[in-house]
């Protein structure tokens, strides 16, 4: 059964690179950059997915862990001259353990007491930047420059920075998928879903509670962390102003439009979290609204989009597409 589950994840981690090469070809420079910023939000949705939406714990601080991993991947290029992946690698390590720090202390508390703990850590932590000591290391307001690795001199001199960086983005993130989907079908996963559905049953089972959540806790700031670094990499940049707590608000209507506790949901929220503002940013101009109107249109059609798919699909995105395909397999299994 395992090995089934490995090989069935294996085939469509495969499928999904091939089919994002094809796209990444495909597409002008600026869809590759929308792309790469799609799979590290990606990246980072996915984390919270199995934080919030399979271990039931509330948090609103996964911004704080993008902004350790991006802090991490600039001073490791900048001062180390580490190469990229293990860069990427040493975010994503780092921000894992800055969770289990964070979980062990979150393990005590629950709902709202958990998300008031976790914002605080969202609001708090970034503005470490500009705090005297760091300030020198950390660039205050103004953050890190990040070089971007440069693409390989075989893919050519006019190839495009930004297909490199979707390249290497949306690699993460199938990586990224491949390895939590194995974990959510796994004893892990069984634990975390015990624990969301009752902590009493799942203690009574044998489950230690605290541990899970903990566990839950690390895998979250790890994906986390690993969405910064990719964040650092794909905008040459480590600021505090990317990393506010709108960020980690953004993060959780994602998961929750995409289908909450859902992988692939999670995949379907980032892509809203990047198309949608494009869009109306471009109707914005198109239209020729005002500076005021333009600059707060894009919050505005998120937050309706927000609004109508919570109505028409409760279940978010993924269960949408679920109910929706379920009528057409059953008629295509009856035609065979």
């Amino acid at each position: 059964m395992l090995r089934h589950t490995l090989v069935r994840h294996a085939g469509l981690a495969v499928v999904a690179a091939i089919a994002l090469y094809v796209l990444t070809n495909a597409v002008d420079p600026y869809r590759d950059l929308q792309l790469a910023q799609a799979a590290y939000f990606a990246c980072a949705a996915v984390g919270l997915t199995v934080l919030t939406g399979l271990s039931g714990q509330i948090s609103l601080g996964q911004g704080a862990f993008m902004a350790i991993g991006a802090y991490t991947t600039a001073l490791l290029i900048n001062g180390r001259h580490w190469p990229l992946a293990a860069a990427l690698l040493a975010s994503a390590i780092v921000a894992g353990a800055a969770g289990l720090f964070v979980g062990v202390a979150a393990a005590r508390l629950r709902g709202p007491y958990l998300a008031g703990a976790t914002l605080t850590l969202a609001v708090g932590l970034p503005e470490l930047a500009s705090y005297g000591p760091l300030t020198k290391h950390l660039g205050a307001q103004n953050g890190l420059s990040v070089t971007p690795s440069p693409p390989p001199l075989s893919l050519g001199e006019a190839f495009p920075l930004e297909r490199w960086q979707a390249w290497i983005s949306c690699a993460a993130a199938v990586i990224t998928m491949f390895l939590l989907a194995n974990l959510t079908r796994s004893r892990f996963g069984r634990t975390f879903r015990a624990v969301r559905d009752d902590e009493i049953a799942a203690s009574l089972a044998g489950i230690h509670v605290a541990r899970t959540q903990v566990l839950a806790f690390v895998v979250a700031a790890a994906c986390g962390g690993l969405g910064g670094g990719l964040l650092a990499f794909v905008s040459t940049l480590a600021a505090p102003g990317a990393f506010t707590i709108s960020l980690s608000l953004q993060l959780v209507s994602a998961i929750i439009l995409g289908g909450l506790g859902s992988l692939a949901g999670a995949i379907w929220g980032s892509l809203i979290l990047v198309l949608v503002p494009t869009w109306a940013s471009d109707l914005a101009q198109s239209a020729h609204l005002s500076h005021n109107v333009e600059s707060n249109l894009p919050l505005a059609i998120y937050g309706l989009v927000l609004v109508v798919v919570m109505l028409v699909f409760p279940a978010g995105v993924q269960g949408g597409l679920r109910t929706l395909s379920g009528p057409i397999l059953a008629h295509a299994r009856r035609t065979e």
